[in-house]
């Protein structure tokens, strides 16, 4: 695996992800709280709406996900290149 193509892959895959997500709550608030509170087991997540999204915490929040997933993707390709580098005779 190469490192950063590994990174760069994972990361805007993440960040699209990420976005529609974010979308789809933009667009549809109720639908999807009651879609996630399913998904969770009956987790409450009307809780953690304190204040209302914006567009630019979104973004900003989009980036930070993506600077971690390149992050581990790199650490994932490096780590999974160590162990399967050594050949058995």
């Amino acid at each position: 695996m190469k490192p950063v193509k590994t990174g760069v892959t994972f990361a805007v895959t993440v960040m699209l992800f990420y976005a529609l997500c974010a979308l789809v709550w933009f667009v549809l608030p109720e639908p999807f709280m009651r879609f996630m509170s399913q998904l969770f087991h009956g987790l409450d997540f009307h809780r953690l709406q304190a204040e209302p999204a914006t567009l630019g915490g979104t973004i900003y929040a989009d980036v930070i996900l993506g600077i971690w997933a390149f992050l581990a993707a790199m650490f994932f390709s490096w780590l999974s290149d160590a162990f399967g580098s050594k050949k058995e005779a």
